[in-house]
């Protein structure tokens, strides 16, 4: 016999009605009581009382209800059992560009190497923005951005680790005067700047300093706007202009002498870097693996702190 059947004498009565359990099954109400009838010719007793409002079961449909409960039961958990056989083991996530160009081709090499039976793993760039709507649409496990050190993460679960400095970049030969790597912000303005798009928290948090010093980016000899940061790298190396980037982007360039860092006097030059996810998702076998091989590589000798949405939406820490 088919479990359909037993189904539908299981849904006729939580539901009390042909036409409730019709709904709940997505069937027609004259297939539901075509059911009902073959149950009760296969068994030879009558199983419901249809004589008032809501529908009762026999004596002997308490019997075949309570039984076909058991058989549904087992039929639910040999499913289950066969889906974690047969299970595929897989991940998505999102990051900024400057994490993903820094970071993610080591975190995603040592997670592989630990996790070779994973069968589908996807990761997209976005910006900080997009990247925490994605995230609240589920479109992807989890995000990790850099972010404005005033982001709001309402509703969202994250790990604050090490900010991230940003510097401005020049190449070596430039001329450019600077005192223990502090250079004045007119010094700055004759150059070409060159710019991530509007989104960016690069962006946004250099604007904010800006707008302390009551200027804005027109104040510089000309803007590049570009959101390909190994040509805006390559450009400066050359000579081109200048550009307001992360150190851990380039500090392989710093540490070369193939480019110089320059802070000004009174600017922010942090900004946070976050691991972001639905509340309780780091609980995740593979998503908990996947986050210490981030921790690894980014904050080896600094464990992140975990901060989770209160009650009211803002964040508190745990």
């Amino acid at each position: 016999m088919e479990t359909r059947y037993l189904n539908t004498l299981v849904a006729s009565v939580e539901a009390g009605t042909f036409s409730k359990a019709a709904e709940s099954l997505h069937i027609t109400q004259s297939a539901v009581s075509q059911r009902i009838k073959f149950l009760e010719e296969h068994f030879g007793q009558q199983l419901l009382d249809r004589s008032g409002q809501k529908l009762a079961l026999t004596p002997s449909g308490h019997v075949v209800f309570s039984k076909a409960r058991e058989i549904l039961d087992k039929e639910k958990e040999l499913l289950s059992c066969l889906q974690d056989k047969t299970a595929q083991k897989r991940i998505s996530l999102c990051c900024t560009p400057t994490f993903g160009m820094a970071y993610l081709s080591q975190v995603l090499n040592d997670f592989l190497r630990q996790n070779s039976d994973l069968a589908d793993l996807k990761f997209v760039f976005m910006q900080t923005e997009e990247a925490l709507k994605g995230l609240r649409h589920e479109e992807f496990d989890l995000a990790v951005i850099e972010h404005r050190l005033d982001q709001d993460f309402a509703g969202l679960d994250r790990f604050a680790m090490p900010d991230d400095e940003m510097l401005f970049v020049v190449a070596s030969e430039v001329d450019l005067p600077a005192v223990d790597g502090v250079v004045a912000l007119e010094d700055l303005k004759r150059f070409r700047f060159f710019a991530r798009r509007d989104g960016c928290s690069s962006k946004e948090v250099l604007r904010q300093n800006l707008k302390g010093h009551h200027c804005d980016f027109d104040c510089f000899d000309g803007m590049v706007v570009s959101d390909d940061l190994r040509f805006t790298i390559q450009t400066v190396l050359a000579g081109g202009g200048i550009a307001y980037l992360s150190k851990a982007l380039v500090g392989n360039y710093l540490a070369s002498g193939q480019l110089v860092g320059l802070r000004v006097e009174g600017f922010e030059h942090s900004r946070g870097r976050s691991v972001v996810m639905l509340p309780q998702r780091h609980e995740d076998v593979l998503l908990s693996a996947l986050l210490e091989c981030l921790f690894e590589v980014v904050s080896p000798f600094w464990r992140p702190k975990m901060i989770v949405a209160s009650d009211q939406g803002g964040p508190r820490s745990v």
